[in-house]
């Protein structure tokens, strides 16, 4: 039976996207096994912030080159001989007992995170561009593989012990790496040709606007990476949860941050990468900001006497504005590749690459921040007074480069001297 192209458009879909749940949910594996390690080891909260970043390190200073060996070679390949090579370490994590060893091991588990700039150039190369950003959109829902981890990792730690989810997520791994290999297909139409060289796909790095995207993903994605890592440990350390219930409430940020990316892709292709980007940035700095704010306890001399004030979050509403920007990350997740998939159709591998890798180094860097933070000023929102920074740089760079020109070019009036088209 032959089978069609629509069928394997689909088949590449849907298992691209299962792989890359499960890479994701493997990578974020610190995010819970982290917290009793923690305690094991006697951590503070900076050395806890490097245990859950160690295999984000990996993950992204690996995009880059696997997204030129998926323009050269096909990402059929090179995604099922990544998740085959992560199969060990995930399984030898369990066995770890100091420090080091878990840093060591994370470095190899976080291999894991490198899927992304595989399966997206994989992925987008099967569709054509008015469907292209809804099923990047898709894909990058494996995103969710963060909340997956945070309703099942809990379970087995509080049944089994944390030595138990790196073993059954290594049998898994392998399965779901067997499985993406007998129902996937490949296309060397899709590869870049044998003459393209390293040099000449490693231009892009000159290209300013690619550093601009970078810096877009870092908060959009680097961000929901961080938080991720670190908001069953907030969870737990501010409003005094059990691993359970902070897991549960951490997920209502990770997986609409997941699985409403395609939503988001949808929206790129119907309004544009730059409209949905901008306002994703506007909704993220509101609610950043608010986030921002530490519990405080003032009190105002009033006519009567003192007048004694306390300010602060309750569970429900910090939940509910980390559920915001959960959403609007999901959104700019899907924008900022939508724009690249326009801009850079025949070189989408290595810029998603490179975008990837500075996206997944600010999920490196931000967890040992957001413990620096906290170690030097004992207020545990600065990880929040940082992403809120970060949203700044962000929403300035677009104005001066694509707001302010759209509004030169919607004020000039057409003349006279004009050329004629």
């Amino acid at each position: 039976m032959t089978t069609t192209q629509r069928q394997k458009q689909l088949s590449v879909l849907i298992m691209s996207t299962l792989a890359f749940t499960v890479c994701f949910a493997v990578w974020m594996m610190f995010a819970v096994i982290g917290i009793p390690i923690k305690s094991l080891l006697g951590l503070n909260e900076t050395e806890f912030g490097l245990l859950a970043a160690t295999p984000v390190l990996t993950g992204s200073l690996i995009r880059l080159p696997l997204g030129m060996w998926t323009d050269k070679y096909g990402g059929r390949i090179v995604f099922f001989v990544l998740m085959l090579t992560t199969v060990i370490p995930i399984w030898l994590l369990s066995y770890a007992t100091q420090f080091w060893q878990f840093l060591l091991a994370g470095l190899f588990v976080g291999l894991a995170g490198g899927s992304f700039s595989v399966g997206i150039a994989y992925t987008a190369r099967w569709f054509d561009a008015q469907h292209k950003g809804f099923a990047m959109g898709i894909f990058g829902a494996g995103n969710s593989g963060a909340a997956v981890t945070k309703f099942v990792a809990p379970a087995l730690v509080v049944a089994f012990g944390w030595t138990m989810v790196p073993q059954v997520y290594a049998v898994a791994m392998l399965v779901t790496a067997l499985l993406f290999w007998f129902f996937t297909y490949d296309d060397p139409s899709h590869r870049v040709g044998s003459h393209v060289t390293v040099r000449e796909q490693l231009r892009a790095l000159k290209d300013p606007v690619v550093w601009k995207y970078c810096q877009y993903y870092s908060i959009v994605f680097g961000g929901y990476v961080a938080l991720s890592l670190w908001m069953t440990k907030y969870y737990v350390s501010e409003y005094g949860f059990n691993i359970k219930t902070a897991a549960l409430l951490a997920a209502s940020f990770s997986l609409p941050g997941g699985v409403l990316r395609a939503v988001g892709g949808w929206f790129s292709d119907r309004y544009g990468a730059h409209r949905v980007t901008w306002w994703v940035l506007w909704v993220s700095w509101v609610c950043l900001f608010i986030l921002s704010y530490p519990n405080t306890s003032f009190t105002v001399q009033t006519v009567s006497g003192p007048a004694h004030f306390n300010i602060a979050l309750s569970p429900w509403l910090f939940t509910t504005l980390l559920f915001i920007v959960g959403v609007s990350w999901a959104f700019g997740k899907a924008s900022v590749f939508k724009y690249i998939g326009d801009e850079y159709p025949n070189n989408i591998g290595v810029v998603s690459g490179v975008v990837g890798l500075i996206g997944g180094l600010g999920g490196f860097v931000l967890p040992i921040m957001f413990g620096a933070l906290v170690d030097l000023t004992g207020i545990r929102s600065s990880a929040f007074m940082l992403l809120y920074g970060v949203v700044w740089v962000s929403l300035i760079w677009m104005y001066l480069t694509e707001v302010r020109k759209l509004d030169v070019m919607k004020s000039r009036r057409p003349s006279a001297t004009d050329p004629l088209e």
